[in-house]
C-alpha cells in the first residue's frame, strides 16, 4: 500500500521530485509569478504552472474554467467535470491523499482547498519544496477571483479574466431579478443522520440570501456543522432544502413525520444537484436559478395557504 499524508514519502519518492523539479528550472529567468492565497501564504512560480495537482473537485473544474485544463496531471477523487476529469489520476479525496502519489506527478503547482486540505498536509508538502496555492470561496465573488487568479499562475489570464466576467455578469443577473422579494426561512440539509447544515459564510448560505432566503442557522461561524431536530423546529423553515443525491428523495419523506413545519405544510421541499450548488465554480449558477424558482415556489406556497 502506498504511504499517506500522515506517514512521510519514502526518501526514494522525495529525490525524484527534487530531480523532476530541476529539469523544470532552466525557463527561470523568465518574468516571476507571484500570487497570494487564501491562507494569506504567497508562493512564486518561476514560469507559468504545467503540471498541476489538484486537490478538490472544485479546484479541478476552475482549472478547466481558466483554460488551463491541459496542465493538470492528477486530482483528488469526484473530479468528473468536465468529461476530461475523470480521466486524470486520482491521488486520494479532498480530505486525504497520497503524498507518494503527489510527489511522483512531479507537480509544478499543487491547489489546496482552504476549507477540505488539512493544514497539516499542506506544511509538510510545503517543506518537501511543493509550490503550494490555497483556494478559497466565503463570497460568490471569490469564484471570478479564484478564475483570475488560477489565470495568472498557468499563463492563461485572458481566457480567465474571461470566465470570470461573464460569471459575475450571470451573478448580477440573478441578484437583480431576486432582489426585494420577501423573504424566506430556509433550512440546508446536508445530511440527516445526523443532522448536519451549513453556517453563514458557506457558499451555499450566501446563494440562499442571493434568492431572497434566510439561512435558519445564518450564526454559525463554521462552514458546516450538526444541529438537532429541536432547533430546527424552533426556527420553523418556511423551506427545506437538500443535496440532490440517490438518498435526497428518502430525506425529504421524512420530514413528512413534522406536519407542523411551514416547509412540509406548504410543500416546500426541494433537492438540488450537490455539482451544482455545492461546488464553488462558474456552475453555481444553474444550481443557484434552480435554488431561487425553488425559492419562489415556496413564497406562492406561503401566499395560497395564507400563511
Amino acid at each position: 500500500m502506498s504511504e499517506s499524508v500522515d506517514r512521510g514519502p519514502p526518501t526514494r519518492s522525495i529525490a525524484l521530485y527534487l530531480i523532476g523539479l530541476c529539469l523544470l528550472l532552466p525557463a527561470a529567468a523568465a518574468a516571476a509569478i507571484t500570487v497570494t492565497g487564501a491562507d494569506h501564504q504567497s508562493i512564486t512560480l518561476a514560469a507559468p504552472a504545467r503540471r498541476i495537482v489538484s486537490l478538490a473537485p472544485d479546484l479541478t473544474e476552475l482549472v478547466y474554467d481558466a483554460g488551463a485544463g491541459a496542465a493538470l496531471v492528477g486530482a483528488s477523487s469526484y473530479s468528473d467535470y468536465p468529461q476530461a476529469a475523470k480521466k486524470l489520476l486520482r491521488i486520494g479525496d479532498a480530505f486525504r491523499f497520497d503524498l507518494e502519489r503527489v510527489l511522483a506527478l512531479r507537480p509544478d503547482l499543487v491547489l489546496a482547498w482552504q476549507s477540505g486540505t488539512p493544514v497539516t498536509a499542506i506544511e509538510r508538502m510545503r517543506a518537501l519544496g511543493l509550490p503550494v496555492l490555497v483556494i478559497g470561496s466565503q463570497q460568490l465573488t471569490d469564484i471570478a477571483r479564484n478564475l483570475e487568479l488560477i489565470g495568472k499562475v498557468t499563463g492563461h489570464e485572458a481566457q480567465a479574466k474571461t470566465a470570470a466576467r461573464e460569471f459575475l455578469a450571470g451573478l448580477a443577473s440573478l441578484r437583480q431579478e431576486y432582489a426585494g422579494r420577501p423573504p424566506v426561512r430556509v433550512f440546508y440539509e446536508i445530511s440527516s443522520r445526523p443532522l448536519y447544515t451549513v453556517g453563514g459564510r458557506q457558499i451555499i448560505s450566501r446563494m440562499i440570501e442571493l434568492c431572497g432566503g434566510r439561512n435558519i442557522f445564518s450564526e454559525l461561524k463554521v462552514p458546516a456543522a450538526t444541529v438537532s431536530m429541536g432547533a430546527v423546529l424552533a426556527r420553523d423553515p418556511q423551506a427545506v432544502i437538500t443535496g440532490g443525491d440517490d438518498q435526497a428523495a428518502a430525506r425529504l419523506k421524512a420530514w413528512h413525520r413534522w406536519p407542523m413545519v411551514s416547509a412540509v405544510r406548504t410543500h416546500s421541499l426541494f433537492s438540488i444537484s450537490n455539482d451544482l450548488l455545492a461546488r464553488a465554480t462558474p456552475r453555481i449558477l444553474q444550481g443557484g436559478k434552480q435554488l431561487c424558482e425553488d425559492l419562489e415556489k415556496a413564497r406562492e406556497s406561503r401566499l395560497a395557504n395564507s400563511e
